[in-house]
């Protein structure tokens, strides 16, 4: 087992991405802990771990709050006794255009979506510091961050901004022994932000052929935050099926 006895607490794993990493690395041994804004999406997953003999928790907040942050990561290691793994999945996005675009929206989405990672990996930061036995990060970014879009202003800004803060925490935190890296996915199950699975409801143009699924890039993370990558530091990891390298070719020539 890659994560026997470490635990590892992952925001927004009450469905797609998230669920599936917690799912994986419980069954790779971690003690995982899900951090949620929906009990009953969240207590779901909780039941499903344990039901297949892993162990796990849940711990409600808001992660652009840092109150709530602060007590989440209180409680999380007051269920497991510390924390081995972070990683920052939980996010917003927004479907605006600059010109349709709101400043509320632009701020609710940045508070969530870059904030987020920010205030929880400053809390959690400190317990493995502490802890004086290291530890990984693991930030969610996306192609959104890497390239230009016609929609979603604010959530391109927020992921172009995860990307490169991941860079800066890993800078920051490698002298605590604290590994910080970044999956940077591209159409991967549902979509940010939606309770249903519509995955079978998306299109795609990538070199796989195929949708990008939330095992895709739980199988991503697993290896990030495990000793497999240990010498991998500050890098945001692409895993989107091609599109990146496609990105400058004319579509009907992408499409053949």
């Amino acid at each position: 087992m890659k994560l026997k006895d470490q635990v590892a607490l992952i925001t927004g794993a009450g469905r797609n991405i998230g669920k599936a990493m917690a799912k994986l690395f419980a069954a790779e041994g971690a003690k995982i802990i899900i951090g949620e804004m929906h009990q009953g999406r969240g207590q779901a997953v909780v039941d499903e771990i344990k039901q297949a003999g892993g162990q796990a928790g849940l711990v409600l907040g808001d992660v652009s709050n840092s109150a709530d942050v602060q007590r989440m990561v209180k409680e999380s290691v007051a269920l497991f006794g510390g924390i081995d793994i972070l990683v920052n999945n939980a996010a917003l996005t927004d479907h605006a255009n600059i010109f349709d675009s709101t400043e509320e929206e632009f701020d609710k989405i940045i508070a969530v979506s870059l904030k987020g990672p920010y205030l929880v990996t400053k809390y959690v930061a400190v317990q493995m510091r502490d802890q004086k036995r290291g530890g990984k990060v693991l930030n969610f970014g996306s192609t959104s961050g890497l390239v230009g879009r016609f929609d979603g202003i604010a959530y391109a800004a927020a992921k172009a901004g995860v990307i490169n803060m991941t860079r800066a925490m890993a800078v920051q935190l490698a002298e605590y022994g604290i590994r910080v890296n970044c999956i940077v996915p591209n159409r991967s199950g549902s979509p940010v932000g939606y309770d249903d699975d519509v995955a079978g409801s998306r299109t795609f143009q990538n070199l796989a052929g195929r949708l990008g699924t939330a095992d895709d890039q739980a199988k991503a993370a697993l290896f990030l935050v495990s000793d497999d990558s240990s010498f991998i530091i500050g890098h945001p990891l692409i895993v989107d099926g091609g599109v990146m390298a496609t990105a400058n070719f004319p579509r009907e020539q992408f499409q053949k």
